[in-house]
């Protein structure tokens, strides 16, 4: 069999409600692994914290980590980092924000946030990674992969259009909750980094099955040869990518239950 590449978003896709693999997942992704496949995780998450699903599985596993910013080989090497400019990622930093809107950077190593918000860490608890809270004196826009807003999502869409109206052609802003605004540098999105990915495996894109479920992974399903959306899915993501399959719901372990089928891994 022709070797394939499955790149899958991971919250509202791979994962479960609860964040984390289901065996069913896990034994699938072995499976193919086993049948010469490439695997490769796609999310908004930092790459620390994605490893630690790598680590579960135990093969090989390309990790694409904020929304494209990063790209790892599966023996951990970077492979390419994309950064916003300093001097934008600052203004970003002195955005006026209300103050229940939590400002969160991503940087290769780290994930700093300018105050505690323990409610994000629900999303990690299989992962045990987390969030540095970082004076003002640190926030100084260097090395930064994405800036990040969280909260209500009215006021979090106003700061996105004062944003694109400012700089908008400098940035990629998309979405990944309804409360989480995610602003990487101008062409860095999960697509960009998943088409550095098949070059570097020499695959075409219509050797590549990519899941997802929300608007960050739009331009990564609009590039794979077969594309699979979520029931569960943002309304708006199948008309963005109108070619794209339907399958079922992320916490019925939709994404195993497609790939036992393409591939003809027993259940």
């Amino acid at each position: 069999m022709t070797p394939r590449l499955i790149v899958s978003d991971l919250d509202g896709t791979l994962l479960g409600a609860d964040h984390d693999l289901h065996p069913t997942t896990v034994d699938t992704l072995r499976a193919l692994a086993g049948q010469g496949h490439h695997l490769a995780f796609a999310s908004g998450r930092h790459f620390r914290d994605m490893q630690r699903f790598r680590e579960r599985l135990g093969v090989p596993v390309h990790v694409i980590s904020t929304n494209g910013a990063y790209l790892h080989d599966p023996e951990d090497r970077l492979v390419s980092a994309r950064h916003l400019e300093a001097s934008l990622a600052r203004e970003l930093i002195d955005l006026p924000r209300p103050p229940e809107v939590r400002l969160n950077l991503y940087h290769e190593h780290e994930w700093l946030i300018d105050a505690e918000a323990p409610g994000l860490l629900a999303l990690h608890a299989h992962t045990g990674f987390g969030y540095r809270v970082a004076g003002p004196g640190e926030l100084d826009g260097e090395g930064v992969g994405k800036v990040l807003y969280i909260g209500d999502p009215g006021e979090v869409r106003r700061l996105e259009a004062r944003i694109r109206a400012r700089h908008g052609e400098r940035l990629h802003l998309t979405w990944s909750m309804a409360t989480s605004l995610e602003i990487m540098a101008a062409g860095v999105n999960k697509g960009t980094a998943l088409a550095a990915l098949l070059e570097r495996l020499g695959l075409g894109p219509e050797a590549c099955l990519a899941f997802g479920d929300n608007l960050n992974d739009t331009e990564m399903l609009a590039l794979a040869g077969e594309a699979h959306v979520m029931a569960n899915a943002h309304p708006e993501l199948a008309g963005r990518v109108p070619g794209a399959e339907r399958i079922g719901h992320h916490d019925e372990q939709a994404v195993a239950a497609r790939l036992r089928e393409r591939f003809g891994v027993p259940g």
